[in-house]
């Protein structure tokens, strides 16, 4: 007998691949088109845009005094919003009071007494940053100081140059030119980069931005400028315009740029979040708070002090 481990059992002959193309497969799923986006809530941000512009003409045109106010008030809301980052997210104390108490004056005076008023605030707002982190360690006084002294300059001292514009006999119609020149540079970046730009202009920076956004925000400014200076600013001519609103969208994208350097070493997106839409008060004064001292420059060299 043979034993069960020799018999082999047969192996039926395998049948033959079926004939015919092999079945269709269906096509890889296509992922959907991305969008192009402004990475906010467009409605919101539009509301509160119209809303604050409102607010800002209504003021302006109304009494001096309620503008000044409200610029103050924006001041000391970026204040706020800058020495309070500054403290979350690198542990600097730049003392907000001194800060506060010293940028309201810089404004009051710089629209009463002029430049010489807002360098004199200056100087005693910086004393008094310096006298006023005494009273804490000394631990990182120099760091701090250094930046109590950078928020004097960099928030109410540039904003004193919208109050000086607003000194002037025209100052409503001076100080409305510098708001729209900013906010057509603005509009003509974001208009023009969404739609062609391709060439990037400081991706270390901000991503978002392009030359093309940059173009656009010349080429809609110089137009602007032109205009506004033609038929509102009595003695204004269209080709002081044009360099104008050059120089307007220059500093506010490099005021833009500037802002976006402190939030990406900060490690942020905003700077608060008053403003849906918009983030925080400081979100919305980086390209204005640079452009003020440049178009307050230009009017006087182009119209006079007034």
């Amino acid at each position: 007998m043979e034993s069960g481990a020799s018999r082999k059992t047969p192996t039926m002959p395998s049948s033959p691949p079926p004939a015919g193309p092999p079945p269709a497969q269906d096509p890889a799923p296509q992922p959907a088109p991305v969008k192009k986006s402004a990475g906010r809530n467009l409605r919101a941000a539009i509301g509160v845009g119209v809303g604050l512009g409102a607010v800002i003409v209504a003021s302006l045109f109304i009494v001096k005094a309620v503008f000044v106010a409200v610029v103050v008030a924006a001041v000391v809301t970026g204040l706020w919003e800058l020495t309070s980052r500054l403290a979350e997210r690198k542990g600097i104390r730049a003392p907000l009071i001194p800060l506060a108490v010293g940028g309201a004056a810089m404004v009051v005076l710089g629209y009463l007494r002029g430049a010489d008023g807002a360098w004199i605030a200056m100087a005693l707002t910086a004393l008094a940053v310096l006298v006023w982190r005494m009273s804490e360690p000394p631990q990182n006084y120099l760091r701090d100081v250094t930046a109590g002294v950078f928020a004097a300059f960099y928030v109410p001292f540039l904003a004193t140059f919208v109050v000086m514009m607003l000194a002037a006999d025209d100052g409503p119609r001076r100080v409305l030119v510098f708001l729209l020149l900013t906010v057509i540079s603005d509009t003509g970046a974001y208009a023009v980069g969404w739609r062609f730009g391709s060439h990037k202009l400081a991706p270390r920076i901000s991503p978002g931005k392009t030359r093309e956004g940059l173009a656009g925000a010349m080429s809609f400014a110089m137009v602007a400028g032109a205009l506004l200076m033609q038929f509102f600013i009595d003695g204004g001519h269209w080709w002081q315009g044009l360099l104008l609103g050059l120089a307007a969208a220059t500093s506010a994208t490099l005021g833009d740029l500037g802002e976006s350097m402190i939030k990406r070493d900060l490690g942020i997106k905003d700077m608060g979040s008053l403003l849906p839409g918009h983030g925080g008060i400081m979100d919305r004064l980086d390209s204005l708070l640079p452009t003020a001292p440049v178009v307050w420059l230009l009017l006087v060299a182009f119209v006079g002090k007034g």
